[in-house]
C-alpha cells in the first residue's frame, strides 16, 4: 500500500510538472504589480452630498492579484482574477473638501489568445470599487466608488510558472452625471501553480 500511495503522488507530481511546462497559461496564480495611476474627477457624489471637485492626479500604485486560467484550446485562455491596491498620495481636491482613496478591489474576467508558447495577449473586463475618506466642509466619512473596468496586456513566461506582464486599465467610477475617471500602466510578476 506504502509502494502504491508513492507511486500514485510522484505520478501526479511528474503529470502536473509536465502539465505546467506544456501549458504556462493554465491553473491558478498569485502575483504582485505596480505602476502608474490617473485619476481625472471632475465632481463627485458622495453620501455627504457633492464635492465640487475638478482635479487630474498622478501617482504611483501598487497591489496583490490572485487568479484562476483555463485553456479551452491550443490558443484561447480564459481566465478570473482578483486585485487590490494600495496608492500612494492619492488625495483628491484641497482644503475642506476632498476626497482620499483608501484602497481600491477589483473582480474581473479575461479571455487571451496564445500568440507562441510563452506569450499570452488578452483582453480584461469586470468590476472595481474604490473605498474613500471623504471630507465636504465640516463633514467627514468614507464613500464608495463603484463602477467597470476594461484593458488589455501582454503576458510572458520569463521562468518556469513566473510570467511578467504590462497592462492598461481604464476604469469609470462616476455615478450622478459627474466623471470619475481612472487610467493605470500596470507591470506584474505572477507565480503559476
Amino acid at each position: 500500500m506504502k509502494a502504491f500511495v508513492t507511486s500514485a503522488i510522484t505520478g501526479a507530481t511528474f503529470l502536473f510538472a509536465n502539465q505546467a511546462i506544456a501549458a504556462p497559461f493554465q491553473g491558478a496564480f498569485l502575483g504582485v504589480h505596480a505602476g502608474w495611476n490617473e485619476d481625472r474627477v471632475h465632481g463627485a457624489q458622495t453620501d455627504l452630498g457633492e464635492i465640487p471637485v475638478r482635479e487630474t492626479g498622478d501617482k504611483f500604485v501598487g497591489g496583490l492579484f490572485a487568479g484562476y486560467d483555463q485553456r479551452i484550446t491550443r490558443h484561447i485562455v480564459i481566465g478570473g482574477e482578483a486585485g487590490f491596491d494600495i496608492a500612494a498620495d492619492d488625495r483628491i481636491g484641497e482644503g475642506a473638501r476632498y476626497i482620499d482613496p483608501s484602497y481600491t478591489f477589483d473582480v474581473t474576467g479575461r479571455v487571451g489568445y496564445v500568440t507562441s508558447p510563452k506569450t499570452l495577449v488578452y483582453l480584461r473586463g469586470g468590476y472595481e470599487n474604490t473605498r474613500a475618506r471623504v471630507v465636504n466642509g465640516a463633514l467627514r466619512g468614507h464613500d464608495n466608488f463603484d463602477g467597470w473596468t476594461a484593458g488589455a496586456g501582454l503576458d510572458r513566461e520569463i521562468l518556469e510558472n513566473v510570467s511578467a506582464s504590462l497592462e492598461y486599465r481604464y476604469s469609470d467610477l462616476g455615478s450622478a452625471g459627474h466623471a470619475f475617471d481612472r487610467h493605470q500602466v500596470l507591470a506584474a510578476l505572477a507565480y503559476h501553480f
